[in-house]
């Protein structure tokens, strides 16, 4: 499995969405251990960028809760407990079990094209082992549908969530038979959208998030720099 391979450096003006873009992938994939500090000196250099961007970038994945800035000891990356992850989880359920009714009743033609094609993606993803292209279209995907429900505030709670637990939810594709399972399921995701069967959805989701997290927990769990 081969993470993304790293994108030029963007115009003027974008940097900070590219800095953040970046080191938000290497907290994701946990090349930016938990509680770790992390070198504003390595990435300035690394990315050739001045150190204002790479501020505003630690700024937005503050707001994201993934990383916490403390006045004379720059950016640290956030620590959680399982049990805390687990608990953020129940809520990302909760949502979607919300979302899922609404989305089907809600969903526009455009919007069930748009995930169906990035399902398309995904898919392709998989097949090229593109573990952390994957990785942000399933996300994608997933905010997609709570989106198409077309709830403001279900879709601004859900994302602020979603952000604050994504690298523990990315452990789980390591397994590369439950990364083959979750392909499966999200075809059946999509098919339940498709076919606008909204409780048939919301048990879907249910049980691929479940699905997803024993895999995610239990590889967490046996890392020697866990959190937990």
């Amino acid at each position: 499995m081969e993470d993304r391979p790293p994108v030029s450096e963007p115009p003027r003006g974008q940097r900070s969405v590219f800095v953040a873009d970046h080191v938000r992938d290497l907290i994701v994939s946990g090349k930016l251990k938990p509680g770790s500090r992390i070198s504003e000196r390595v990435l300035v250099e690394k990315l050739q960028i001045s150190r204002t961007p790479l501020r505003e970038a630690f700024k937005v994945l503050e707001g994201e809760g993934l990383v916490s800035i403390r006045p004379n000891a720059g950016a640290t990356v956030v620590a959680l407990t399982l049990e805390a992850v687990e608990d953020s989880l129940e809520i990302l359920i909760g949502l979607e079990s919300i979302g899922a009714e609404r989305t089907v009743k809600r969903a526009t033609p455009e919007a069930i094209d748009e995930i169906s094609h990035l399902h398309d993606q995904m898919v392709a993803a998989y097949e090229k082992r593109e573990l952390m292209t994957y990785f942000h279209l399933n996300q994608e995907i997933h905010q997609k549908i709570i989106d198409a429900a077309q709830n403001e505030a279900l879709s601004r709670v859900y994302a602020g969530e979603s952000a604050r637990i994504r690298r523990f939810r990315f452990a789980g594709n390591h397994d590369v038979a439950r990364w083959e399972r979750a392909v499966l399921e999200h075809t059946q995701i999509l098919d339940a959208l498709v076919r606008r069967e909204g409780p048939l959805l919301r048990e879907i989701l249910r049980a691929h998030h479940l699905s997803g997290w024993r895999a995610a927990r239990l590889a967490l769990e046996q890392a020697p720099e866990t959190d937990a």
